[in-house]
C-alpha cells in the first residue's frame, strides 16, 4: 500500500470551468473567473473585498505592502510557521521579530507578544497553523492597545473558525494560499481579503504593475505582476464549491486518528478553546524527540509518506544572527510530524497508518 501525505481532490467542476476558459480564449489574468472567485471567496470568509494573486507568499507580501510596512519597521511573527510568513516581511525591508508558540494549540503565544513590542513595531502576523485558529481575542486586544496592524496568515486555515467567526475576518487584512496541498487549490494561487476599501484598492494597484486607474498604459507607482490566471481562478472556483465537504471529511479523518492513536506516546494536535479546527494536516508530536525521525523512516518503509512539522525559523541560518531560545517552537519543530490527511483518504488507509504507528511503538 502506498499512501501520500497529501493529494488534491479534483472531482468537481474543475475540468468544465478550465475548458470554458480555453473555449473563451481568456486564459491569462483577464476573464470572468478571477473576479467571481474573489467575490465568492470573500463572501465565504465574510469579508467585503478580495483580490486574487498568483500564490500565498505573494498574498502576504501584497498585504504588507498595502499597509505600508517597510524599512525600519518590525513585524511580530511566530517562529513556528512556514518560512513564507517571515520571508514576506523581509521582502518589504522590515525586520521580523519572532515570538514563541502556545504548547497546547501550537499557535502564536499571545503572552509572548507584548514584551517584544518596541517603538518600531508596526504589525502582528498571527498564523493559523495547520488549520487551528490563533487566540484572536487576545491578539486583537494587544493590537488595539498598541495601535498595531494585524495581518492574518490563513494559508493553512481555510474555513477554520474562532468563536463562530471565520479566520481571516479579524485583522486589518488577510492572506490565503491555494497551493496544491491546501484545503482548496488552484495549483498555485492566493487571495488577499480586507474590509477596508482603501487597502483593497492599494493591493489591486500594486499587484497590477502600478497601472493608473484612469489612464491606459500609464503607471504611477512601481508595481508588481502578482496576478492570478483565469484558468487558476476557474479551478479555485470549482474547489470553493466543494470546500465544506472537503473540511467535513478532514475532520472525520482527524477524529479517526485521535481515536485510533489514543494511548500511544504521541499527541495529536486537537482543538483548544471555542474553535473549529479544519485540520489542513493532521499533526502529531512524539513524547520522545528521537522517535520522530525513526517513526517517519518506519512509516516510509510501510509505504506511508509523512512530513516533519516546520522547523522554527529563528534557527535557520538567515534568521539566526541573534541567538534566542523559543522552547515551545523548538520542541514542536523537532518532535512533530504530519500524517496523511487529504479528503480522498479512505477509512481503511487511516487504519493502516494507525496500525503501522502502533507496530513501530510495539517493536521498540
Amino acid at each position: 500500500m502506498k499512501i501520500p501525505v497529501y493529494q488534491p481532490s479534483l472531482s468537481g467542476n474543475e475540468k468544465k470551468y478550465v475548458d470554458d476558459c480555453i473555449d473563451s480564449r481568456w486564459i491569462s489574468s483577464k476573464g470572468k473567473y478571477n473576479d467571481l472567485f474573489a467575490e465568492k471567496f470573500g463572501e465565504y470568509i465574510g469579508m467585503k473585498y478580495g483580490t486574487t494573486v498568483s500564490n500565498g507568499t505573494l498574498a502576504l507580501h501584497l498585504a504588507l505592502m498595502a499597509l505600508g510596512i517597510g524599512l525600519g519597521d518590525e513585524v511580530i511573527v511566530p517562529s513556528f510557521t512556514y518560512i513564507a510568513s517571515a520571508n514576506a516581511v523581509k521582502y518589504t525591508g522590515a525586520e521580523v521579530v519572532f515570538a514563541d508558540s502556545n504548547e497546547n494549540s501550537w499557535q502564536l503565544d499571545s503572552d509572548d507578544i507584548e514584551h517584544r513590542i518596541t517603538e518600531r513595531t508596526r504589525a502582528i502576523m498571527p498564523v493559523h497553523l495547520y488549520g487551528h485558529p490563533c487566540d484572536m481575542d487576545a491578539i486583537m486586544a494587544i493590537a488595539r492597545k498598541h495601535r498595531l496592524f494585524v495581518i492574518e496568515d490563513c494559508a493553512e486555515a481555510i474555513g477554520s473558525e474562532y468563536k463562530g467567526k471565520m479566520v481571516g475576518s479579524f485583522g486589518d487584512i488577510a492572506a490565503f494560499s491555494f497551493f496544491g496541498n491546501k484545503t482548496i487549490t488552484c495549483g498555485e494561487g492566493g487571495m488577499v481579503l480586507t474590509n477596508d476599501k482603501t487597502l483593497y484598492e492599494r493591493a489591486v494597484h500594486l499587484k497590477g504593475q502600478g497601472l493608473a486607474v484612469h489612464r491606459e498604459y500609464w503607471h504611477d507607482i512601481i508595481g508588481y505582476n502578482y496576478r492570478m490566471t483565469n484558468i487558476a481562478a476557474a479551478i479555485g472556483m470549482a474547489q470553493l464549491e466543494q470546500v465544506n465537504s472537503f473540511i467535513d471529511r478532514k475532520i472525520e479523518i482527524a477524529d479517526m486518528y485521535i481515536k485510533l492513536l489514543k494511548g500511544l506516546p504521541i499527541k495529536v494536535q486537537e482543538p483548544v478553546g471555542d474553535v473549529k479546527h479544519t485540520y489542513w494536516m493532521v499533526s502529531i508530536t512524539c513524547e520522545q524527540i528521537e522517535d520522530r525521525d525513526k517513526l517517519r523512516d518506519f512509516l516510509r518503509n510501510e509505504g506511508i509518506e509523512t512530513r516533519p512539522t516546520f522547523y522554527p525559523i529563528h534557527t535557520m541560518p538567515m534568521y539566526s544572527e541573534k541567538y534566542q531560545k523559543l522552547p515551545v517552537a523548538e520542541k514542536l519543530g523537532w518532535s512533530g510530524m504530519n500524517l496523511p490527511s487529504y479528503p480522498g483518504l479512505k477509512d481503511d488507509e487511516v487504519k493502516y497508518v494507525c496500525d503501522s504507528i502502533k507496530k513501530y511503538f510495539a517493536g521498540k
